[in-house]
């Protein structure tokens, strides 16, 4: 019997951790391909190639993110391949199933919560006496006279871990383990009881073998894994198991990343003390789950959260500098309007966090939140991701203006263009960074850019032209306005260090006279050591300035700027940015130094 277990991924580099569980369980039995797609795969190639491979029978792993387009595909396949049994499973059909079996007429069955031991026996019963009713979390069909019935056997009780197989075993994985994502879990379960997360739903958490854990990390390792996702819902949730996994992978990471989701306020002193002491830069990267930072909308979704030693873990995280850190956050949440989570948003800027993603509720099947929905008044999408659009005390139209502040701090913080540009403009001319990010958001939706594409050039002259529309709107009210010139010489600095190359254009009008040009270049070889010791050390020729660096004059002192904050106007900064100095660098990277600079003159 010829298996193809296939999903709709949301991205390319992405892989499904449970296609490949299922074909461990049940590959020495049956003959099972994985087929993996994505979301964007046009439905008339997805459904061609599972057509090529002659399945005798398609299971389907569905998310909120892929339902809808798993439906179309499902759609199509039945009117091609009206023999073979379909059969889905996966969180999104795990809850209201008899909803899916009505509304999606061409599945068979449906498999119920945990999948590897209820897709192995219906698999028997489909290749033998087709005694479904014995097959426990599934749900099926049955005809009767004149119809046909859905029904749902009782659910099935939860797996030993240990006795499941690897799923990361497989030889035409290899080729591929470079340039994907790797999704591994260490244990199944949550302790936590967050109603808007299904992981709420199941009771305690459960491990795989310790042993196993570590040698299947290593077997990926060596294989050319790049990056490694933990998907544990609380990585740290035994400080000694996470203490003694975070020293095997730094013992062993061979250049490999590793993302954990963690609960921050959990996190013990002597963890954070280690990772800080030993931990490799780069080598590991934090999701932490803020979602609210009033008391009490946590307080209404059952959420435990110690504000002040969630700031602990993720203050003494960044100063190690060893570790970027993704803090999620979500907009809707009962009991929150927009001023509070404004406060919010604001709260978890001020930690400084490497990325902040600002996400909007989805009312989950199955989560007591959904379940609670008329409680808090609210509206939402009758189908997947089922976001909210409103509430009692967040009306749609707030959440719209959110969603523009979601846009920019997605464009500009999280992708790191002009970090010390938004830094300034958030500390020193903005009332606070949600105010930055709503202004901007609110100009570049008035503007229709959200329609068009964006070039990095892009990027810095919508927001230039943002800036000098407010520092307008400041002037006509009477209040202080923006410093457009300390603001112009960091978007510059910022926008030197966006390239690994010398830039062949600006996004301003270069004004440099070009017999001061080159004055300054001949200056910078002449007297080297006027810009520093190290730039001296390069012993750089006119020739070799002209062809690796750019130069700039910028009306203030940079370098006493980016050392204390202050502004200093008598001073001038000749900023000097050198590209590709290292020959056959895989990763050139740009190097700033900087010149003061006084009444024309370099001083000593």
């Amino acid at each position: 019997m010829k298996v193809v277990l296939s999903t709709l991924n949301a991205k390319f580099i992405h892989t499904s951790l449970a296609l490949r569980c299922l074909k461990a369980y049940s590959g020495e039995q049956f003959d099972i391909d994985i087929a993996e797609y994505t979301i964007k795969d046009p439905v008339m190639n997805i459904v061609s190639d599972i057509y090529s491979r002659q399945p005798d029978v398609v299971g389907f792993s569905c998310y909120i993110w892929n339902i809808e387009e798993t439906i179309t595909v499902i759609n199509m396949l039945r009117k091609v391949s009206p023999q073979v049994k379909i059969i889905l499973g996966g969180p999104e059909v795990s809850y209201d199933t008899d909803h899916w079996m009505e509304r999606i007429p061409e599945v068979d069955f449906i498999v119920v919560g945990e999948g590897e031991e209820t897709f192995h026996h219906l698999l028997t019963e489909i290749e033998g006496a087709g005694k479904y009713h014995m097959v426990f979390g599934l749900a099926y069909r049955k005809q009767r006279e004149g119809y046909i019935e859905a029904l749902v056997n009782p659910g099935r009780p939860k797996l030993d871990l240990a006795t499941l197989p690897s799923p990361h075993r497989f030889a035409e994985d290899v080729p591929h383990l470079a340039s994907r994502v790797v999704y591994f879990e260490t244990s199944r379960g949550c302790p936590f009881s967050c109603q808007f997360c299904l992981s709420s739903i199941e009771v305690g958490v459960r491990y795989f073998d310790k042993e196993r854990t570590k040698a299947d990390i290593l077997y990926l390792i060596d294989a050319g894994a790049k990056l490694i996702k933990f998907v544990d819902r609380t990585f740290n949730i035994k400080r000694d198991y996470a203490l003694e996994i975070f020293q095997f992978l730094i013992e062993n990471h061979n250049g490999c990343v590793f993302q954990f989701e963690i609960t921050a306020d959990i996190m013990r002193p002597e963890v954070l003390d280690y990772l800080a002491e030993h931990a490799p830069p780069g080598v590991f990267r934090f999701e932490i789950g803020v979602q609210s930072t009033n008391d009490p909308t946590n307080e209404a979704v059952q959420r435990r959260q110690n504000w002040s030693k969630l700031v602990r873990t993720v203050t003494k995280v960044k100063e190690s500098g060893k570790i970027d850190q993704h803090l999620d956050l979500i907009a809707g949440l009962p009991l929150e309007n927009y001023d509070t989570f404004k406060g919010t948003f604001n709260d978890v800027f001020a930690l400084g966090p490497e990325e902040m993603q600002l996400g909007f509720l989805k009312m989950l099947r199955g989560t007591g939140l959904r379940n609670d929905a008329d409680k808090w008044g609210y509206i939402y999408m009758d189908r997947a991701p089922y976001e909210m659009l409103g509430n009692d005390l967040m009306p749609f139209g707030d959440i719209v203006r959110m969603k523009r502040v979601e846009d920019v701090l997605e464009k500009y913080w999280n992708a790191h263009r002009m970090d010390r540009t938004l830094m300034y403009l958030v500390e020193q001319v903005f009332p606070s960074p949600f105010d930055f990010f709503q202004d901007f958001g609110d100009y570049w939706e008035e503007r229709g850019w959200q329609k068009i594409g964006h070039q990095l050039e892009d990027l810095f002259s919508r927001l230039w032209s943002f800036l000098n529309s407010y520092q307008h709107e400041q002037q006509l009210a009477g209040e202080a306005r923006p410093d457009m010139d300390v603001i112009m010489g960091l978007m510059k600095y910022d926008y030197f260090l966006n390239h690994k190359y010398k830039p062949r254009k600006t996004w301003w009008e270069f004004t440099m006279d070009k017999a001061v040009w080159g004055s300054h270049m001949r200056s910078l070889v002449e007297r080297p050591e006027k810009v520093s010791d190290s730039f001296a050390a390069l012993g750089m020729s006119e020739k070799e300035l002209h062809k690796h660096a750019v130069i700039e004059r910028l009306p203030f002192d940079l370098e006493a700027y980016f050392a204390d904050g202050s502004i200093q106007k008598n001073t001038h900064t000749l900023l000097v940015v050198l590209y590709a100095m290292e020959a056959g660098s895989s990763k050139p990277t740009p190097k700033p130094y900087m010149l003061k600079l006084h009444n024309d003159a370099v001083t000593a």
